[in-house]
């Protein structure tokens, strides 16, 4: 069935893709990869607008982002435009890590689809 085998597939990249990070000594999970990816894309963006980028909850996106700028990796600051909206960026530190994991992510890519031909590699992602 689909709907098994497409939770399987995303058992197997997140195993895949912590098992890299530890590999690599980074401590990152893949929502907090997307959201500074997104954000290193989209620099200055409200969280809602990240949460919309990433496919993520509105309402538990404000905690990855906690945690991301408790490690000094973002930055978040009210909207002057709107005081409810905090605009959110990377920091230096941040873009440095997202410049040493992009290696690592595209290297892993493979691995997820490791059972698959290159044709049904390309027929998966279009």
């Amino acid at each position: 069935m689909p709907g098994h085998l497409i939770r399987r597939l995303h058992q197997k990249s997140t195993q895949v893709f912590q098992h890299r990070m530890r590999q690599a000594g980074h401590d990152i999970t893949p929502v907090q990869f997307a959201a500074m990816e997104a954000l290193r894309g989209a620099p200055g963006i409200d969280q809602a607008q990240l949460a919309h980028l990433i496919a993520y909850d509105r309402a538990t996106i404000g905690g990855v982002l906690e945690r991301l700028e408790k490690r000094g990796l973002v930055q978040r600051a009210a909207n002057p435009k709107d005081r409810r909206a905090r605009l959110v960026s990377l920091t230096s530190a941040g873009a440095g890590l997202i410049e040493d994991l992009l290696p690592v992510v595209e290297g892993l890519q493979a691995d997820i689809l490791d059972c698959l031909g290159p044709a049904e590699r390309e027929a998966l992602c279009r």
